[in-house]
């Protein structure tokens, strides 16, 4: 049973940067970096400033002050529904803002450390989506070495196969820092095992298409960069593959990186609602929210 998800609607919330769109959903995938409070409040209004951030999804969210922080500056900043699930301990966590108020938590398909995986249904013009976010645990301490990431990402493959039963006849989008890196990475990382690369590839089992290398099949784009300078692609945006013709766009930003808000690039993505009409067909004359599936 997942842990309780914790959402905040604020009363006097700031009018938002930005008008939710109708027509596409834009999400934004940020590291928060277990920021203190005082970048917390500067990283949510940097995201709220954006207006590719109708849903923000922030990983490695602290549960102490620092999260506090982020959760209540995003309510101010616009933010009408902040999902933001606490843990039973001291942990990290992934919270899902969003620009409208239709939207709804439901209980999270990973049984492990569920707080570090929320899920939500969005409405974005008339069109359900469905939403689950992810922060997998890093490789850990030598005595508990891949212990937690292991637990972890062994539930969220267990999961990723229920989440159609879960959000039925919509499109869904999963987002987050998966702490691995796809097969044939540029440049190649010996410290990660096979098991790993078998997570990165249980997304595609379970019907889900990366996004970026949908758009985007040969180009190489990092979004963390270790000591030594060397670059990973961390950062994962994933949608449905049966609704991948609507991916509009999905990109690698590093602003904010090199703002010194996060050590993370911002992954954005744009996704239609509803497949374009196909020219002359019923369906092109008679609009485009005829097709929802």
């Amino acid at each position: 049973m997942s842990a309780p998800a914790e959402q905040l609607s604020l009363i006097t919330p700031d009018e938002p940067s930005h008008a939710p769109a109708d027509d596409a959903v834009r999400l934004l995938l940020f590291n928060a970096q277990h920021a203190s409070p005082d970048r917390s409040r500067r990283q949510a209004a940097w995201v709220a400033a954006q207006e590719n951030a109708d849903i923000a999804i922030f990983t490695e969210v602290s549960s102490t002050q620092g999260g506090a922080a982020l959760v209540t500056t995003l309510g101010e900043r616009g933010y009408t529904t902040v999902i933001a699930p606490q843990p039973a301990e001291a942990d990290y966590r992934t919270v899902i803002a969003c620009r409208t108020a239709d939207a709804q938590p439901v209980q999270s398909p990973v049984a492990v450390t569920p707080h570090r995986a929320p899920a939500a249904r969005v409405t974005t013009g008339g069109h359900d989506i469905g939403v689950l976010g992810l922060y997998v645990p890093s490789r850990g301490p030598r005595e508990h070495h891949n212990v937690a990431k292991r637990a972890f990402q062994d539930s969220v493959s267990e999961a990723l196969p229920k989440l159609s039963a879960a959000f039925p006849d919509m499109a869904v989008i999963v987002a987050g820092d998966l702490n691995v890196i796809e097969r044939g990475h540029q440049p190649p990382h010996k410290v990660f095992g096979a098991w790993e690369y078998a997570f990165y590839d249980s997304f595609q089992a379970a019907g889900l298409t990366d996004a970026f290398r949908h758009l985007h099949p040969d180009k190489i784009a990092h979004s963390w960069y270790g000591r030594t300078g060397g670059g990973f692609r961390f950062d994962h945006l994933f949608v449905s593959t049966r609704h991948a013709d609507r991916v509009l766009a999905c990109d690698c930003h590093h602003q904010a990186r090199e703002a010194g808000l996060t050590d993370h690039a911002v992954m954005t993505l744009r996704l239609a609602v509803a497949r374009p009409p196909v020219p002359g067909s019923e369906a092109g004359s008679h609009g485009r929210h005829q097709e929802t599936r």
